[in-house]
């Protein structure tokens, strides 16, 4: 391969997201008062697990919905937890007093803004005037749903009878595992439809290298094991401490970090009499050495870092009526291997093969699990990676939609639009080198052992070139002449351009033995978007234009000889961007030419109920009808219109149905007398995704009363959940998009070709100055 340094003479379920209750955009709320659920619950700054659960479902919330509406907080508190930073809520609560239910009840129902109240339920919360929670419920003439955060199994008469009467005020419950609704249903009484199962949220990470974070914490060559949360003999800490010296002997390197202060009422109540009983046990086990205390209330990303570099997750409750435990979601989340005892959450999300379990404060079997994983390092990683996977569809952004979903059941007047993600190019940069970017990523690591490609590059390329067009960020322009840099030093001395390059920067033998054409079409695609920019770069870059023509020359020759009607179809979207057809009569005729070959292709295949080229639909459809919009702009010829316009929209129903936006399968495309049932809903790509709402934004500039406008932003809305899975496809976090929305999983890893997919359709909603 020849040098990648550019020089300038040198020769790419249950409930859906319904759009039409779903406004796709903030912009529907204008003077209005803005809606809102407002959520009864303890919050930040006091410290305890259900305030955690509701900011980081607040945060959620107002990250996927934005402005469109919000969660309204009611800040619960009482004589031991007193309110503190007050100012920051419109409404509290004091749970011992009786007359300020009968206040907030007032005061709910005066505010025409709430269309919804959800109650954050634990029964320590209310208990101290439990009859007068039940007349506040009672009272409220708003939709009522209540989270029960514990399902007590075996409850006296009593206690059943308190539980099924705050459920007959409420319209829906919510539980976080099918055990308690089972609970609920068997035990309580309560209809099974009236209940639904909204697991405990979990971080989306930006995984970070375990041997950098063990280094930053002073714990190199160490082996972590951890837990966390506020302190309380209801961890059964002492549970892994009894359990450590059998351990040690055998692994002189195991550390154990204990994460997390005491609980506050323990505090108050008792002072740290716990925490002193776990270091007197550690002195008597003399395992002093093998123990780490980390007494705070750690900040989220400093836990998740703990998390990260944790080789085995240790949750010892001894509570078997412990329904759920944040906890162990986020542990999950950071790929951490656990060992649990038999809590519901446990015995639900570590099954098939995602982590392992031991009986309450029975150190022995806890400690022949923890060595069971010490001795096997790949099945440790297994059960993290497992466990990983299974928490994405958790993640806090999906918790989010899931209650968005349940909200609008109840409350239609809430205006829910999808917020669209500020424009980020981080992933982009992490998985570019000097030499170009990175094929493929695992998670979100870039994988250097798959190479590069041209397709890729050309995407990659694209973007830079909208997003220069948007900022005129000269910061971009090393990362311009970066993948401009591979699409030149792909093309060989016939014009024509290599596609697969391996970590090395060599060509590889797949070149010889797979049809480039496609790959081709890209390459030409890019470079039409930098001739496009080419004088809104500074004068010093002039000299890129004049190598893209180059370029661009050198090849042209070849593209009437293509028969691939994607390839013809990226070449004329590359002429087209380039505007070199309406001054340059060899691309004009090219143009032409291929246009002409996509007309008779469609000609020859085009029937009464199948107007499409082919007689299949397979993928990035939508170039092929935009291909024919661009010769028609171009020659003003009507049949190119009409052909476009038909192939699109004979394109449009097959992937808008049930108001819902579906792309082609990969896995069985889509033949001429398919049945649209019987489509597969699996292997989805964000690359057709951004195909689409690229030709729909091209069409609406002429066809501006078909729709299309509104078309494009339920198709974006897919990447942010609306989807046959209700989860989000781009990842916040990372600013990388996930591979691919598979049957019943996403793909979790952040490829080069998904991430500039997103990024080429987000762009498409911006509008340069």
């Amino acid at each position: 391969m020849r040098d990648l340094t550019l020089k300038k003479s040198s020769s790419s379920q249950r409930r859906k997201l319904h759009l039409p209750r779903h406004n796709t955009s903030e912009t529907v709320m204008s003077s209005k008062a803005v809606s809102s659920v407002l959520m009864l619950t303890t919050f930040p700054p006091r410290e305890c697990g259900i305030a955690t659960y509701s900011n980081d479902l607040k945060l959620s919330f107002d990250s996927v919905y934005g402005s469109s509406s919000n969660i309204e907080i009611c800040a619960l508190y009482d004589v031991k937890h007193p309110l503190e930073a007050a100012d920051h809520f419109k409404y509290s609560l004091n749970t011992d007093c009786c007359d300020s239910y009968e206040l907030l009840s007032s005061k709910v129902n005066a505010d025409n803004t709430i269309k919804l109240v959800m109650i954050q339920h634990e029964f320590g919360l209310y208990n101290g005037c439990s009859d007068f929670f039940i007349d506040f419920l009672k009272s409220v003439n708003k939709p009522i749903i209540i989270a029960f955060h514990t399902v007590i199994p075996t409850p006296n008469t009593q206690f059943i009878n308190h539980v099924t009467a705050m459920a007959s005020y409420a319209v829906g419950l919510t539980v976080m595992t099918h055990d308690s609704k089972r609970i609920l249903t068997n035990t309580y009484g309560i209809s099974a439809s009236k209940i639904e199962v909204i697991t405990h949220g979990t971080h989306l990470i930006r995984h970070k290298n375990k041997a950098k974070l063990k280094a930053k914490y002073g714990l190199e060559d160490k082996t972590v094991l951890s837990t966390f949360g506020l302190l309380g003999p209801g961890k059964s800490i002492e549970t892994t401490l009894e359990a450590l010296p059998e351990i040690i002997k055998d692994f002189p390197k195991v550390i154990f970090l204990i994460l997390g202060k005491t609980h506050p009422t323990l505090v108050k109540n008792e002072g740290e009499v716990y925490r002193d009983l776990l270091v007197k046990k550690t002195k008597d086990l003399k395992i002093e050495a093998h123990i780490k205390f980390i007494n705070e209330f750690l900040p989220l990303d400093t836990l998740l870092e703990y998390l990260q570099l944790t080789d085995i997750y240790l949750f010892t409750s001894k509570d078997p009526n412990q329904a759920v435990s944040g906890t162990f979601s986020y542990a999950m989340s950071c790929g951490c291997p656990i060992i649990s005892t038999p809590i519901p959450h446990a015995k639900e999300f570590l099954s098939a093969n995602k982590g392992l379990l031991f009986d309450f404060e029975n150190s022995k079997m806890l400690a022949k699990q923890i060595r069971t994983l010490l001795s096997d390092k790949p099945y440790r990683k297994s059960l993290g990676l497992n466990g990983l996977h299974a928490s994405a569809a958790n993640s806090w952004q999906n918790s989010a939609l899931a209650h968005g979903e349940l909200f609008q059941d109840y409350a239609p007047q809430l205006k829910l639009g999808y917020r669209k993600p500020d424009i980020k190019l981080d992933h982009l940069y992490k998985m570019t080198t000097n030499v170009g970017i990175i094929q493929f990523a695992q998670l979100n690591h870039p994988d250097l052992e798959s190479g590069y490609t041209l397709d890729d590059n050309a995407r990659a390329l694209i973007v830079i070139c909208e997003q220069f067009k948007l900022t005129k960020d000269e910061g971009l322009i090393p990362y311009l002449i970066i993948y401009f840099s591979f699409i030149l030093n792909c093309q060989r001395h016939d014009g024509r351009f290599y596609n697969y390059v391996d970590k090395n920067a060599q060509f590889t033998a797949q070149n010889e033995t797979v049809n480039l054409e496609d790959s081709n079409g890209r390459g030409i695609w890019a470079l039409g978007h930098l001739l496009e920019i080419i004088d809104l770069l500074p004068d010093s870059y002039a000299y890129l234009g004049a190598r893209a023509k180059e370029c661009f020359q050198e090849f042209l020759p070849n593209a009437i000889g293509y028969n691939s009607p994607r390839a013809m179809a990226f070449i004329i979207k590359g002429i087209a961007a380039s505007g070199l057809a309406g001054s340059n009569a060899s691309y004009t005729h090219t143009f032409y030419k291929l246009g002409s070959k996509l007309l008779k292709m469609y000609k020859h295949e085009s029937q009464k109920d199948w107007k499409w080229f082919e007689p299949y639909l397979t993928y990035g459809n939508s170039v092929l009808p935009e291909a024919m919009f661009e010769v028609y702009k171009l020659t003003e010829i009507e049949e190119f219109k009409l052909t476009a316009y038909e192939s699109f929209n004979f394109l449009l129903e097959h992937l808008f149905t049930d108001d819902k936006f579906r792309v082609i399968s990969n896995q069985t495309w889509f033949l001429r007398g398919d049945s649209l049932k019987n489509r597969s809903l699996g292997g989805q790509q964000p690359i057709d995704v951004a195909y689409t709402i690229l030709a729909l934004k091209n069409f609406h500039t002429i066809f501006s009363n078909e729709g299309y406008d509104e078309k494009m932003e339920r198709a974006f809305s897919w990447f942010l959940g609306n989807n046959h899975l209700n989860q989000i496809i781009y990842n916040p976090r990372t600013t990388g998009c996930f591979d691919g929305l598979e049957l019943n999983n996403v793909n979790l890893n952040q490829g080069a070709e998904s991430t500039l997919s997103y990024l080429m359709a987000r762009l498409a909603f911006e509008k340069a100055s």
